[in-house]
């Protein structure tokens, strides 16, 4: 029996979807355009999130000690520094890797070959990279109260760019998702209000013969709910070409190669796009099938 009810709510819900196909048919289409500008913003996100954690991987501030630190005083320090919360990794430079650096950098290095070996004027140091670039700064002032730190050197400069770059694309995404929701909301609940109109009398009738309100409302919950999940994937399909498309040629300028930054691909954030997209859909066509419903389930 509750097999047979299910059928039925399945089959009235795929019936309402067919037989306004005009109504449906540009629902579809603005949904689709304000899920294609939600998952554009949501694409950015996701990538300027995936440099945030490559910088934050490599970004890092380098400690200096002085020249005169003993083994024993360099070995402490590093433990120490380890030690600190929010460090992801620590790399010692030793006085040679130091000086050939800096020579390299030069470029001639033979004018400079009477700063090497005995004469070198640098000390020994670390790179320390930490687990999220928000806290650089309170690492960087937990290591300077240690011992035998000389100076410590922070790109503050672009590091803030970064968090703000970051938080600007989180605040735009996440106002673009409410707009997003809003504005599919409204589209699908006036959409189902006119089929809502049209079976105004049946409904009436199944109301007196002592049909439940959950019995009424579920085949337009189920129709709201095809109109969103059909949006989401064509949406994704949509989204996932143009994406890829623009990838391909951002992956071979000379900018990207520049900056030794790489961008995600739509295979990598395939399945978190269906998910997200699956629970707009069927999330946005529940809420506006059930508002649609309210003025002719009223007691």
């Amino acid at each position: 029996m509750r097999y047979n009810i299910v059928g039925y709510l399945l089959s009235e819900g795929f019936h309402n979807v067919m037989k306004n196909k005009k109504s449906t048919g540009a629902s579809l289409m603005i949904m689709c355009a304000t899920m294609l500008i939600f998952g554009l913003f949501f694409l950015v996100g996701q990538n300027v999130n995936h440099i945030m954690k490559e910088v934050e991987a490599e970004q890092g501030m380098q400690v200096f000690m002085y020249k005169e630190a003993t083994e024993e005083q360099i070995q402490k320090l590093q433990e120490e520094i380890k030690s600190i919360q929010d460090v992801a990794k620590v790399t010692y430079i030793s006085r040679e890797e130091a000086i050939n650096s800096q020579l390299k950098r030069l470029g001639n290095t033979k004018l400079f070959d009477v700063y090497t070996g005995e004469n070198n004027p640098l000390g020994v140091s670390f790179l320390v990279n930490v687990t999220n670039l928000e806290k650089a700064n309170e690492v960087k002032e937990k290591i300077s109260s240690l011992e035998n730190v000389k100076t410590i050197e922070l790109r503050t400069q672009t590091i803030n760019a970064l968090i703000n770059v970051a938080n600007g694309v989180k605040i735009v995404s996440g106002i673009i998702l409410v707009l997003l929701i809003i504005i599919s909301t409204f589209i699908i609940a006036n959409t189902i209000k006119l089929t809502v109109h049209a079976r105004r009398k049946e409904i009436t009738i199944m109301r007196y013969v002592g049909a439940t309100n959950g019995f009424i409302r579920w085949p337009f919950i189920v129709e709201g709910i095809i109109i969103g999940i059909v949006s989401a994937l064509i949406s994704i399909l949509l989204l996932g070409l143009g994406y890829n498309a623009i990838i391909q040629k951002v992956a071979t300028s000379s900018i990207t190669n520049t900056i030794s930054l790489s961008l995600l691909t739509f295979s990598d954030i395939f399945a978190l796009v269906i998910a997200v997209y699956l629970i707009l859909g069927i999330g946005i066509g529940t809420i506006g099938s059930i508002i649609s419903m309210r003025k002719y389930l009223e007691v």
